[in-house]
């Protein structure tokens, strides 16, 4: 492995976390589709710095400009770019022992680097037709490919970022379809994780318990419980569900079990065209997804909490143990907040940043945690 890999790596992961938290703001602060055009931005590669600069520009029969809102989703898309890159060099360095890996690695970033110009031209199914070339040479080199040196994790998260771009590319054409958003949402944490456990297993340094075993576990079913729960966040988020409930909690509307409708709630796919911003279901509808996403709250919460207290009895683990323990209590109040303060800005970003670090002390033990060596 190249002596500077694990560097690079940790470098990613900062940045991911960073592109994660300002993704967050950008969808919470309504400046999702705040640029109709992909991957530029009312014609242009920054943003208009006035609504005069993109007046002649066909997005704007799709969307007035609004300059204090367009920077943000086109600077969200150029720090994903950057971390786009550096994965691709992680890809690179991971694969250089591989015969014919760095070209395999190049030729598919190739592939999709075209499509894009291609995709801007009109040529929508040549362009994914080029993209889907590109992700298939990727997933089937990191099937091939042992992870021994991380080539194999490394690929997969090259073609993980580069569906992620997709879906950020469908998050705006599409119109906030919930289904992409959550998608986009779940993709990027999906990167965050796999680029920590790369980068913990390129630092390698290892975590050793005589009850490894039974701790990793414990481990994957929180990842597991966890994960499910973040998609509910994400599902919630996209479905403007967060005050269904108004400002009550524990109760929702003033009472414990409001009516509800799951089956509606629950729609993943509603065809293409409708403009999703603001949300199109009903009360009832919203009401069970917020319901749905507090009870697994508590299922979470209640498996997490003890794992933290299995960390904290365990000798070695006692930072581990408080750590998880300090996060998922401020993940909790947090989440309590944003119902009882009407959703502020600065609180909901945080839940979902609170949201990434539980994720990411649950992989760095995943990825740390080892038996004894015999």
């Amino acid at each position: 492995m190249h002596r500077n890999f694990h560097r690079l790596a940790w470098l990613a992961v900062a940045l991911a976390f960073g592109v994660i938290v300002f993704g967050a703001f950008v969808r919470l602060s309504n400046a999702g589709l705040s640029c109709p055009d992909w991957p530029t931005c009312y014609g242009r590669a920054a943003w208009p710095q006035a609504a005069h600069e993109a007046a002649d520009h066909a997005a704007t029969a799709i969307r007035a400009v609004e300059p204090h809102k367009a920077w943000r989703e086109q600077l969200h898309r150029m720090l994903a770019g950057t971390l786009g890159l550096l994965v691709l060099s992680l890809a690179l360095l991971a694969a250089r022992r591989r015969q014919y890996g760095i070209a395999q690695v190049l030729v598919a970033a190739i592939l999709v680097g075209i499509a894009i110009p291609v995709y801007m031209q009109g040529q929508h199914v040549a362009a994914s037709a080029l993209a889907l070339a590109g992700e298939a040479m990727l997933l089937i080199a990191a099937l091939r490919w042992s992870n021994t040196d991380l080539a194999r994790a490394a690929t997969l998260t090259l073609a993980v970022i580069i569906f992620q771009a997709l879906l950020g590319m469908w998050t705006v054409t599409w119109l906030l379809k919930p289904i992409v958003v959550m998608g986009h949402l779940l993709g990027g944490l999906l990167t965050f994780s796999l680029l920590a456990w790369m980068a913990w297993r390129a630092t390698d340094v290892p975590i050793r318990l005589a009850d490894a075993r039974r701790v990793r576990l414990l481990l994957f079913i929180g990842l597991a419980l966890l994960s499910i729960q973040i998609a509910l966040g994400g599902w919630t988020s996209a479905n403007y569900a967060a005050l269904a409930c108004g400002n009550d909690f524990p109760k929702c509307v003033g009472q414990w079990w409001p009516p509800t409708d799951f089956r509606e709630a629950f729609v993943l796919w509603r065809g293409i065209g409708v403009d999703y911003e603001g949300g199109v279901l009903d009360g009832q509808s919203r009401i069970a997804i917020q319901m749905a996403h507090r009870i697994m709250a508590l299922v979470v919460f209640g498996h997490l909490l003890a794992v933290a207290i299995r960390l904290l009895r365990t000798p070695g683990m006692l930072a581990w143990g408080v750590t998880l323990g300090v996060l998922l209590i401020t993940q909790v109040g947090l989440g309590i907040a944003n119902v009882k303060l009407g959703l502020p800005l600065h609180v909901a970003v945080s839940h979902n940043a609170v949201a990434a670090l539980l994720l990411f002390v649950l992989v760095s033990l995943i990825a740390r945690v080892r038996a004894p060596e015999v």
